[in-house]
């Protein structure tokens, strides 16, 4: 190995001998190795990646996009902390020569040498302190970010950037400064006021005891998450409503069809359970033209939510008041004619086994790992549908409507905001001319990461998660019946022939009780 070149000037804190020697120890061993133009290429692009922060921008529009401003904002504010103190100060106090160019093989070089002083690496600073900042806010973050920072740390090393003292240097200053700057300004936590759904307040009939209330329970929705008994509540809050509690062989649909045929019909149609069984519920009220009143008696109730319904009091305390709202519903029509009131979303494809995977793992990992890892296993078990959307040939992996726009930008979006958007929101994930990893990337975490990762060695290709939003979309099988989901509810099998799947919005097509704010 050549020996590196010595600057004519001293520096005041020049680096010990013994960590020069380990140094050129370390970077002989890795110029010895043969490790091909695959991985060679890869470590170059890496390190192109981390050039003035972008890499790091790209994983702070991620974590926005999921939800997480934060971390974002700490990760940033770390990076550009550690930023300075590693090159104006680091680079200043030691600095130092970088390895000879003619020690690095020649595959590895980059195509621009650099120049600055060699000690601290700040690219390996701006990582550590990144992925530290983001960690400390949302340690889920922290754990998908820590190997991305080493990676960078070490394509220094392998493109022959750097020596290992640089790197190990840049690393506990990006730490370092990140853990500093929490100390010096922790987060503010502070309470956050929900916005009121978006769609209007409506008057609907009031009543404080139940008159005219008749409501369906799902005794089995929402089981081990802490959901009080509804038969008791229901009965010393509500005296005068009628409840019918679910037993084996019992259609919701006939249930409340001799509702409305008895000598007093309801003038208001309630729900106990979770999204399915209050989107079966919908559907009926719907066709009655009545008002529904929603109990959050499931495991996640993403409706109730969206909706202010949060809690039982939140639900009384509305059907006392009489407020409401007219909120966008879709009609998912089969070949058969036939239809089902579609509430939150639906789809086919790996969704559902994406959701129900990742939501094993969210609480003991969180959400990024838990995504990722779910998005893994799916795109590996699974197989692409071949299907026609909108009369044109796709192969996809999964296709996911919502009923209004959802947030955030991936395939399997949380979060809904608005009732009245008056649009469906469409995100398909093709699998045409991509390879399984950019499926399962897209899957987990949405498009930017995806548009990032096309950019990788042997991972280019056209985007693979296509976001649009329509107010009308038909999706027909091209061979097996790829079953279908919505509001939670799976099957596996696709009414009618040809197996076809038509979604259309009704805006402002149901009455739901709400509070005002």
């Amino acid at each position: 190995m050549t020996a590196p070149r010595r600057r004519s000037r001293r520096h005041p804190l020049p680096l010990p001998s013994r960590i020069k020697r380990a140094d050129a120890r370390v970077a002989a061993r890795i110029n010895r190795r043969t490790t091909g133009a695959v991985s060679d290429g890869f470590w170059r692009t890496l390190t192109r990646a981390a050039n003035h922060g972008k890499l790091w921008f790209a994983a702070a529009a991620v974590l926005v996009a999921l939800g997480r401003p934060r971390a974002a904002v700490r990760g940033l504010a770390s990076l550009g902390l550690a930023s300075l103190v590693a090159n104006l100060v680091g680079k200043r106090l030691v600095g130092g020569e970088r390895p000879a160019l003619t020690s690095i093989p020649i595959a590895r070089r980059l195509e621009r040498s650099p120049t600055s002083p060699s000690f601290p690496s700040g690219h390996t600073a701006s990582a550590a302190a990144f992925a530290t900042g983001a960690g400390l806010e949302w340690p889920a973050a922290g754990a998908v970010l820590a190997p991305l920072a080493a990676g960078v740390g070490y394509s220094r090393l392998h493109t022959g950037a750097h020596w290992l003292s640089d790197v190990a240097g840049g690393a506990a200053i990006g730490a370092g400064t990140a853990i500093v700057l929490k100390a010096v300004a922790p987060a503010v936590r502070r309470s956050i006021r929900r916005e009121a759904p978006t769609a209007q307040t409506i008057e609907l009939p009031a009543t404080a005891t139940g008159e005219g209330v008749f409501i369906v329970v799902n005794p089995g929705s929402g089981r081990g998450v802490g959901n009080p008994a509804p038969g008791p509540l229901l009965g010393d809050r509500l005296p005068q409503a009628r409840v019918h509690e679910l037993g084996d062989g019992d259609d919701i649909g006939e249930v409340i069809a001799q509702a409305l045929r008895s000598e007093e019909p309801p003038t208001v149609l309630g729900a106990w359970g979770g999204d399915g069984t209050v989107a079966a519920v919908a559907h009926h009220a719907r066709a009655a033209g009545l008002p529904l009143l929603v109990f959050p008696g499931g495991t996640f109730n993403h409706f109730a939510k969206a909706a202010m319904l949060d809690t039982v009091d939140s639900t009384l305390a509305a059907l006392a008041s009489g407020t409401g709202r007219e909120v966008d519903v879709a009609e998912l029509e089969f070949a058969d004619g036939s239809t089902v009131t579609v509430l939150n979303t639906a789809s086919v494809g790996i969704y559902p086994s994406f959701v129900e995977e990742r939501e094993k793992h969210e609480k003991r990992l969180g959400k990024p790992i838990a995504a990722l890892l779910a998005a893994v296993r799916v795109v590996r078990r699974g197989s692409p549908l071949q299907v026609e959307i909108d009369g044109k040939p796709r192969r996809v992996w999964s296709v996911f409507v919502g009923v209004d726009r959802y947030y955030p930008v991936t395939v399997a979006p949380i979060e809904r905001r608005r009732l009245d958007d008056h649009l469906l929101d469409v995100r398909i994930l093709f699998a045409d001319g991509r390879p399984r990893t950019r499926g399962a990337v897209a899957l987990a975490f949405g498009g930017r990461t995806d548009a990032f990762v096309a950019r990788l060695p042997f991972l280019q290709g056209p985007p693979a998660l296509d976001a649009r939003t329509a107010t009308e979309i038909t999706i027909a099988a091209d061979g097996d019946d790829p079953g279908y989901a919505h509001d939670g509810e799976a099957s596996t099998t696709t009414p009618g022939a040809p197996k076809r799947l038509r979604l259309r919005l009704r805006p402002s097509a149901l009455r739901v009780y709400s509070p005002r704010e």
